[in-house]
């Protein structure tokens, strides 16, 4: 199989999208501190299936669900350190059996594998991976991320993808914790404009993840999507293929949990994007397989 950087060589890829969405369009309940990587434990089949739905839609990129997945979430419902890690290293099979489904159907193109791991923010479930209002140092963001990671790495997938990073101190954390593997790694910031959600220079996030060799792409996810077309400029400049995963422009309520406002998403804008530098391209939070199907017809 070629390699997603390889693929990329060619033209633009196609990124899944709002898996938490897509669950919850199959009827399940994510309103745990887990969110859906409750259902790595509760549930696989049902992810398994979101999983397809997004590649019978046309992402040739799956993440797994595995983005607020940590062992201080499993450890919270009970679970030890022994099962945690299996639940972290399932993220990867379950997604590797969507893509053997779509095989055995006939499907014959590449389909890659990326890791999804959220901000220390996720884990807390108080939306402050919208904010990175969390005061911790660098270093315990680094040992944090390194811990999980150790799992993470060593199980089934193509790429890492750190995703929905609000901040400078933690994109400098993930930076170190994941410097040792052998998996290229993908960082995507979470921005409103040109900054940061912590408030930090966008520009400056990027210029840090690029000087990473590991890192091989680096972007945007959970933008509102007006926001999208400045921020691949801005990451275009540092030479590395561009990530860009826009969410609705729906908005998110911490406190109710809950989505507010109507949706903004154009797959039509991705032409733009393309024309800016971006190469991996999909949706967020409440992005759906037909908005997938649609990004997929416009890019040919």
């Amino acid at each position: 199989m070629t390699t997603l950087l390889d693929a990329l060589e060619a033209g633009p890829v196609v990124l899944d999208g709002g898996f938490a969405t897509q669950l919850e369009a199959q009827g399940q309940d994510l309103s745990s501190d887990l969110w859906s990587a409750r259902l790595l434990r509760d549930d696989p089949g049902q992810i398994v299936a979101a999983h397809r739905a997004f590649l019978d839609a046309g992402a040739r990129v799956i993440e797994t669900a595995t983005y607020q997945a940590s062992f201080e979430g499993f450890s919270a419902i009970g679970l030890n350190t022994v099962e945690s890690a299996a639940l972290l290293a399932s993220g990867a099979d379950l997604a590797r059996q969507a893509i053997e489904s779509f095989r055995t159907d006939g499907n014959t193109d590449d389909v890659w594998v990326a890791a999804s791991i959220g901000p220390y923010g996720a884990i807390l479930s108080d939306g402050s991976e919208y904010t990175g209002a969390y005061d911790l140092s660098i270093a315990e963001l680094q040992k944090f991320h390194a811990r999980r990671l150790a799992v993470i790495a060593e199980s089934d997938v193509d790429v890492l993808a750190f995703e929905t990073v609000p901040k400078l101190d933690e994109v400098i954390a993930i930076v170190e914790a994941s410097a040792d593997t052998d998996v290229p790694t993908w960082i995507s910031i979470s921005a409103t404009g040109t900054t940061t959600r912590h408030g930090e220079s966008l520009a400056e996030a990027f210029e840090i993840a690029s000087a990473a060799p590991h890192v091989f792409a680096l972007g945007v996810n959970c933008v509102a999507p007006q926001d999208a077309a400045a921020a691949v400029r801005i990451a275009a400049e540092y030479g590395k293929p561009v990530v860009v995963y826009p969410n609705s422009g729906e908005g998110w309520s911490a406190e109710t949990r809950d989505w507010f406002g109507s949706g903004e998403f154009e797959p039509a804008q991705v032409n733009g994007w393309v024309e800016s530098g971006a190469r991996l391209i999909g949706g967020c939070c409440r992005v759906r397989p037909a908005h997938i199907s649609a990004i997929a017809a416009a890019l040919g």
